[in-house]
């Protein structure tokens, strides 16, 4: 069917909009496929990665974090890339269709890393290979996904939005945990090749979800050349400049938060994991962050946000300056775990479940907000556009810094400067993050923005 025949307008109706559950549904399995992957990269890179002639080749654990957080570098950096190709040429279906395929093909290369007999490859260049895939497709398709929810609402549900990007959220962190629970037991009892390959599945499985949605989609039709002078017009140009400090100072908050698929299950090594009898892999903790997800983001929007709005209103800067305080206590806590492992002790691995809960407030205060501004702050036809640039700055920026903190610890180290060593590594991440929440509070009193919804003039608040 041709792109005329789709609807490229929402239909104004009061409930939820009827694509809603195929976006959802594809959700789910794509971030099986992600964090199901994502989870036992950094443990294949520092106990299983092998040499083409067979033989150990595992990275240690600066360079196994530095590969952790460049790929994750990839990931949110092309979003952009992904934007410009939706808003520009194809539109968000047909890039998310074409890109899913990509995504596909890296999980596949990934799966083949374990068989250098086979292939006759490298597997750290087959590895690279991989990830430069994935994070194409992953990366490409993140801000059309999200768009793409917003665009199926009109003027007369637009109420419903907070709702469903909440829910959109609870949907990655239900298959998230669902992979971080299994994908470490797989490598553990089957080895890499069955542990990569089923999240290929899932991925398979997602796009193919999202392909028989198509007819009840709303497809905003691409604007070609429009883009490039919408993206330089006024209100673009505003939106920019009132959410480009916003997302600067969220990246302290990821790079301290995607410090939990490396640096966190590096730390979980040296605890005791053994909960009533049964001994867990390192990596499986991850999975704690997406089960208090699922069972945070109805308490804050169901109980905590509606009993702080009888004393003051709950605004998205006030969440975000809020969080960024909560993040902050995280890594305290484990800067004091760390402290126990250096001066030789065994601490159980429920003071890092305890960190993970804490930091789980903070991304539900944080995350979800900047990503719903990222939409509603943004012009009705540079929606994708926004979310890439969100992404490039905020999470890919954060991730550069870590990788570049961690390519610099032996040097430092070396010049006798331990500020990254032990415990220190964690109270200089704890101490930046403080300093950043203050400076933030003290400019949110000064943004003002616009609202932009699909079908209604913009607000001004």
């Amino acid at each position: 069917m041709s792109n005329s025949a789709y609807r490229t307008t929402p239909q104004q109706i009061e409930t939820m909009p009827p694509g809603i559950g195929y976006i959802i549904g594809n959700e789910v399995a794509e971030r099986f496929s992600f964090y199901g992957m994502r989870a036992i990269l950094y443990v294949f890179m520092t106990e299983h990665l092998m040499s083409a002639a067979g033989s150990p080749a595992v990275m240690d654990k600066e360079t196994a974090t530095e590969w952790q957080h460049w790929f994750m570098v990839g990931v949110y950096a092309l979003p952009l890339f992904g934007a410009i190709l939706s808003d520009w040429l194809l539109g968000k279906y047909r890039t998310i269709i074409t890109l899913s395929l990509a995504y596909c093909l890296g999980h596949a290369v990934l799966a083949l890393v374990d068989f250098p007999q086979v292939t006759g490859a490298e597997p750290k260049t087959l590895l690279l290979i991989a990830l430069c895939l994935l994070s194409l497709g992953a990366g490409g398709i993140k801000p059309c996904v999200s768009a793409h929810v917003g665009d199926q609402f009109g003027s007369q549900n637009k109420q419903l939005l907070p709702r469903i990007f909440q829910w959109f959220y609870f949907s990655i962190n239900l298959g998230a945990a669902g992979s971080m629970i299994l994908t470490p037991r797989l490598l553990a009892n089957f080895g890499p090749g069955v542990a990569f390959g089923v999240p290929g599945v899932l991925m398979a499985i997602a796009t193919f979800v999202f392909w028989l949605g198509r007819h009840e989609f709303v497809h905003i039709p691409a604007t070609g050349n429009r883009l490039f002078t919408e993206i330089i017009s006024p209100d673009s140009r505003r939106a920019i400049f009132n959410l480009m400090p916003v997302f600067v100072f969220t990246m302290m908050f990821f790079c301290l938060f995607d410090q939990t698929q490396s640096r966190w299950v590096e730390q979980a090594k040296s605890m005791n994991r053994n909960v009533m009898g049964f001994d867990f892999n390192p990596s499986e903790f991850q999975a704690v962050n997406s089960i208090f997800v699922l069972i945070l983001v109805p308490i804050f929007g169901t109980i905590i946000y509606p009993t702080c709005e009888r004393f003051f209103a709950v605004t998205p800067l006030r969440k975000i300056g809020a969080g960024l305080f909560v993040t902050a206590i995280s890594f305290a806590i484990c800067a004091l775990v760390q402290k126990w492992i250096d001066g030789g002790g065994h601490p159980h691995i429920a003071w890092q479940v305890l960190a993970y809960i804490v930091i789980t407030a903070g991304e539900v205060l944080v995350s979800i907000t900047v990503l719903e501004l990222s939409y509603t702050q943004a012009p009705q036809k540079i929606k994708s556009f926004m979310m890439g640039v969100f992404m490039l700055v905020a999470i890919a920026g954060g991730n550069v810094l870590t990788a570049v903190v961690n390519g610099k610890i032996k040097a430092f180290e070396a010049a006798g400067y331990r500020f990254l060593t032990g415990e220190n590594y964690y109270w200089t991440f704890t101490i930046a993050m403080v300093a950043t929440a203050v400076v933030f509070v003290a400019w949110s009193q000064f943004y003002r923005g616009q609202t932009y919804i699909q079908g209604e003039e913009a607000s001004t608040h």
